[in-house]
């Protein structure tokens, strides 16, 4: 075992919100960490783009570097935080960390979503640390439950709000009636969406993040690609307001299922019964619900973001790899998955659907539509039924029974084929049962 006073040295890669929130943790936090593993902390190297921008922590310049290799390939490091963003340049970083025998962790959902797999072999094969906690859910420690907490069981579904932005926009859209553009404006002010938003509103950083857990909690090869995702931009107040009338709050959820040995995964805006421990999860907040055979239903709440929770998922991450070193243990936490990947098709699919129609105001039309879902075998839990302002047409909003994903998008092109449907405005996925 290692000297007790020895200090373990770190190397930082970025110093933006994440990486100052770090430098802090660690410097006030000095008393705890020494206490739960025996010996001090201590920032050795931090590479950034600019030396001499002012930041929100005070850090020594000396400190401070423009080049990752001073980081990466200083022989007193032992483990590399990442807190940088980016892919490819990052990758490459990582995978010369690893390779030269230094610990990871890592912040960065996007990289491990994509390229997870490989850094997780290459960690095995070089005996080094990767930790990846604060990738998903900012101050949740929603992935070291999986792999430790709920060890024993055999998880069979995951389903959460697992992106902050999307759910500040829903929130103020369904608290306030507010438009979704206005919204958005707000969010990008508050600093909760970027000046781009796109991988928030259009679902793909929901979608990395429920890669992550699908690929952890089900013990699959899960890859970005296999998740379905569907983005907020196409919601409206009209949408919202008869989820509202039918005892729904819409949110963007993710949802990762597994039957037997097939899995499903995707993100799409969802209607919740408002009597549901998600539909109550408002503004930036993220949570998790996990369903597991032996230990029932579970649910994990916090903040998803932000500079100091998503900090102290990082140092939590660097007090394990910590731990691993003084036991002498490190390499051995990434365990290679249990299953091969196996994909549902879109008939093992199931779910109920919301959808709104708008159809020429004539006998006869609504029961042309009740028979194209007949045919199918889909039957109606919920119907509305009420006359437009256009003149000549009529709205009908329809929750269907539990059906399978392949009828559902048959029946909505059908509905799109037939002469009396004027237009299908929109469709929303439904877990349970509203008023």
């Amino acid at each position: 075992m290692e000297n007790v006073a020895k200090p373990i040295a770190v190397g930082l890669l970025g110093l933006g919100t994440v990486g100052s929130g770090v430098v802090k943790i660690i410097e006030n936090h000095q008393d705890q960490l020494i206490h739960q593993v025996g010996c001090p902390v201590v920032v050795k190297k931090i590479l950034v783009r600019d030396v001499y921008k002012e930041r929100d922590v005070q850090v020594n310049t000396s400190l401070l570097t423009t080049r990752a290799d001073e980081v990466i390939n200083d022989p007193e490091i032992d483990v590399i935080i990442e807190v940088m963003g980016g892919i490819e340049e990052t990758r490459r970083h990582l995978l010369q960390a690893l390779q030269q025998g230094k610990h990871v962790v890592t912040a960065n959902k996007d990289l491990m979503a994509l390229y997870g797999s490989e850094l997780l072999a290459t960690a095995t094969e070089n005996g080094c640390d990767l930790f990846y906690e604060a990738s998903v859910a900012g101050g949740i420690p929603i992935l070291r439950s999986l792999v430790e907490g709920l060890a024993s069981d055999r998880i069979t579904k995951m389903m959460g709000i697992v992106n902050g932005t999307t759910n500040f926009i829903l929130t103020k859209m369904c608290k306030y009636g507010m438009p979704y553009e206005q919204v958005l404006a707000e969010a990008q002010a508050l600093g909760y969406a970027e000046a781009d938003p796109s991988a928030d509103v259009e679902g793909l950083d929901a979608a990395r993040k429920m890669a992550i857990l699908a690929r952890l909690g089900f013990s699959m090869n899960i890859d970005l690609e296999d998740v379905q995702v569907k983005g907020i931009t196409d919601i409206t107040e009209e949408d919202l307001d008869y989820s509202k009338r039918l005892g729904y709050t819409m949110k963007l959820i993710g949802i990762a299922h597994r039957d037997g040995d097939k899995a499903e995964v995707s993100v799409q805006p969802t209607l919740l019964p408002d009597s549901h421990p998600l539909a109550s999860v408002s503004d930036e907040y993220n949570a998790v619900y996990v369903y597991g055979e032996a230990v029932g239903e579970t649910m994990f709440y916090g903040p998803g973001a932000g500079s100091l929770p998503t900090a102290t998922a990082v140092v939590s991450d660097l007090v394990a790899v910590m731990k691993n070193m003084r036991l002498g243990v490190n390499g051995r936490s990434a365990v290679a998955p249990q299953y091969e990947k196996r994909l549902k098709s879109r008939s093992e699919i199931f779910s109920k659907y919301f959808v709104r129609i708008h159809v020429k105001d004539e006998v006869g039309a609504f029961a042309k539509i009740t028979a194209i879902f007949a045919e199918q075998g889909v039957s109606f839990e919920k119907i509305l039924q009420l006359p437009l302002k256009e003149k000549g047409l009529a709205e009908i909003v329809i929750v269907t029974h539990r059906a399978s994903q392949q009828a559902y998008e048959d029946i909505l092109q059908r509905l799109r084929d037939l002469e009396i449907v004027h237009q299908v405005k929109s469709s929303y996925r439904v877990e349970g049962n509203g008023n």
